[in-house]
């Protein structure tokens, strides 16, 4: 079993309100909206619902992992909201940042220290992420569109940066 199924991580389809919301979002003004308020509304609806669901879910119908990092400068964990793109048994991240010119700090700390912790609906899993060869990053970035049709019109946006695309594996490894 892989790192998907033991997390019980899985897409469902978006009725049309949450179909709405992810058109919204994929704007340039929706996405600089959501990266500065989605976080603290995803922190909310956790702590109402008890970690059972998310802002990303209820609202657009996408399914969140909170990825737990080893702060590569303060060495605190850090958590971050993250939707993820299955890719064959596991699940890989992308580090689009809503399509902003800057970097996500979370893609900087996993480079730094690839063990991660991840969350799905109270299921934790200890990880380890790893850059995606070519041949994955072609096929992650081919299903993201599936998983969202904002993260095409993110890839679109991002100059002068490296689109970066972990990996996950189940368990922990030291970094090669």
């Amino acid at each position: 079993m892989g790192l998907a199924a033991d997390l019980g991580y899985h897409l469902r389809r978006p009725n049309a309100f949450q179909r709405l919301v992810q058109a919204f979002a994929s704007t340039r003004p929706g996405a600089w909206l959501f990266s500065k308020v989605l976080r603290h509304l995803d922190d909310l609806v956790g702590r109402v619902s008890r970690g059972r669901t998310s802002a990303p879910e209820v609202l657009a119908g996408l399914p969140v992992l909170d990825v737990s990092t080893t702060g590569r400068k303060s060495g605190l964990r850090r958590r971050s909201h993250l939707i993820a793109v299955p890719i064959d048994d596991t699940l890989a991240l992308l580090g689009t940042n809503f399509g902003q010119p800057s970097t996500p700090a979370w893609v900087l700390n996993l480079e730094a220290d690839p063990h991660a912790t991840v969350t799905y609906r109270r299921r934790t899993v200890e990880a380890s992420a790893r850059a995606a060869s070519d041949d994955e990053k072609a096929r992650v970035l081919a299903g993201s569109a599936q998983v969202y049709g904002g993260y095409l019109k993110y890839q679109q946006r991002i100059t002068g940066r490296r689109l970066r695309i972990f990996v996950l594996e189940r368990g922990r490894s030291d970094p090669a």
